[in-house]
């Protein structure tokens, strides 16, 4: 059962087997949410033009565009989380699916109690925290703002993820100190040592100048990430 908090969060769920997405819509209302489904790319991109929606569940393998490609497409426009389902469950489509945007993954048959748990992490990583001590870093051009989680370079918004703002958010609170992998997976809801690996590459690439050779999000050896910003205020 959902927390408080989490109730009547709006869900969009994009799935071309109709057994599945009605068993998800009963469920997920059963649970407090409000669902709205899709049967493929194109009627999501209709909802989505039509209601704001707190997290998308996409399955990725949809006739015609597919969950991978959908998710590359809206991290175009979009920051909304993303949770993709899919029968594959091997390492490379999980990597692949975090490389294209991708929240969370999880792989089909899965328990409906694991689907929740997800579902209520990725919630927890989007609702407004509290005002920080630490109101934001600066990293050459760039600008995180903690209180709202968003990330500027000269100004500019730059579009990331709510696992990518929550991992950031981890890093900035705890700037000139290494933070280990299981720390950083567990404060911000990451599912595996390898989706911190992946959003960090991804930072890195919005945030570097020379993403191979690290400025500000710099691996500790044996350890995991430290920020190392030009200040903080």
């Amino acid at each position: 059962m959902n927390t408080q908090e989490d109730a009547q969060r709006h869900i969009l769920v994009v799935d071309d087997d109709v057994r599945i997405r009605t068993l998800l819509q009963k469920f997920l209302t059963d649970n407090g949410y409000l669902i709205t489904t899709a049967a493929d790319a194109a009627e999501a991109r209709a909802k989505l033009r039509s209601f704001d929606f707190d997290l998308l569940i996409l399955d990725v393998m949809m006739p015609g565009e597919s969950g991978f490609d959908l998710t590359k497409s809206l991290r175009e426009t979009s920051q909304v989380p993303i949770l993709l389902l899919t029968a594959r469950g091997e390492a490379e489509s999980r990597i692949e699916g975090l490389e294209r945007g991708a929240d969370d993954y999880l792989a089909k048959p899965f328990e409906p109690r694991e689907l929740l748990l997800r579902i209520a992490s990725i919630v927890r990583r989007t609702v407004k925290p509290d005002k920080p001590a630490i109101r934001e870093v600066r990293m050459g051009a760039c600008t995180f703002d903690l209180s709202r989680n968003e990330l500027t370079s000269n100004g500019r918004h730059l579009k990331i993820t709510s696992g990518e703002a929550a991992l950031l958010r981890v890093l900035a609170l705890n700037a000139g100190k290494p933070v280990s992998r299981g720390e950083l997976m567990a404060k911000s809801g990451a599912t595996m040592e390898r989706s911190v690996d992946v959003q960090m590459t991804r930072l890195r690439r919005k945030i570097e100048a020379d993403p191979r050779l690290p400025i500000y999000l710099q691996t500790v050896r044996s350890v995991g990430y430290v920020l190392v910003p030009d200040g903080v205020a």
